[in-house]
């Protein structure tokens, strides 16, 4: 076991703070950020180490969309409290809404996964000896959208996630990395119960056409 655990460390200690960031994303909470950052930051080393290159690359860009996400969700927090002075006095609480993803932003959305799949298998194939190019970039793909609709807390971004889950839960069954196959399993399900979670904070129903 003592060995297990030696020759799984970085594994494991990523899987606990996955644990920790779909807690904070079910609970719509701006602190999933900063795990956000920490966690996609070791995982380069893990993947890389277990030759998932698209994986290793994709955990370079979670780093940045991390960033990037914390200072959509503080801005948009900032700019009510600017704009509304009970807010700026401190009576009241304010963060990015939950809302539904407009219809007019699928097809560019949807044209976006397909290019950046298409991208992205290429350069696996190309470039290095991963033997599973079709769904190591096809998640890869799909993460980005799902981290951009998370971003903009649409609740959609839970369905992204759902496919994105129950594909890396296989690959990395068959990769030989245990604990990130167990957390990813179990993604599924917190994801299931986190657009339930979302869907009753969610404000009045706004149009999607919008």
């Amino acid at each position: 076991m003592a060995d297990f655990l030696a020759s799984h460390w970085l594994d494991a200690f990523t899987t606990l703070l996955g644990l920790l960031y779909i807690w904070l994303e079910y609970r719509a909470h701006i602190a999933l950020w900063i795990v956000g950052i920490i966690m996609p930051a070791l995982d380069v080393w893990l993947y890389y180490s277990h030759g998932l290159y698209g994986d290793a690359g994709m955990a370079v860009y979670y780093t940045l969309a991390a960033v990037y996400g914390y200072a959509v969700w503080k801005t948009a927090a900032w700019k009510a409290r600017r704009n509304n002075p009970d807010m700026a006095a401190g009576n009241v609480k304010k963060e990015l809404p939950i809302t539904h993803m407009p219809l007019k932003r699928y097809l560019p959305v949807g044209l976006c996964f397909l290019a950046i799949w298409g991208a992205t298998w290429y350069v696996l194939v190309t470039w290095t000896n991963s033997t599973v190019p079709v769904l190591d970039a096809f998640t890869n793909a799909l993460s980005i959208v799902g981290l951009w609709a998370l971003s903009r807390k649409y609740i959609e971004q839970w369905f992204f996630w759902i496919v994105v889950d129950l594909v890396c839960t296989l690959l990395y069954v068959r990769k030989g990395i245990p604990f990130k196959a167990l957390l990813y399993g179990l993604y599924v399900v917190i994801a299931c119960l986190g657009w339930r979670k979302w869907l009753k904070m969610m404000k009045p129903p706004v149009s999607l056409a919008e």
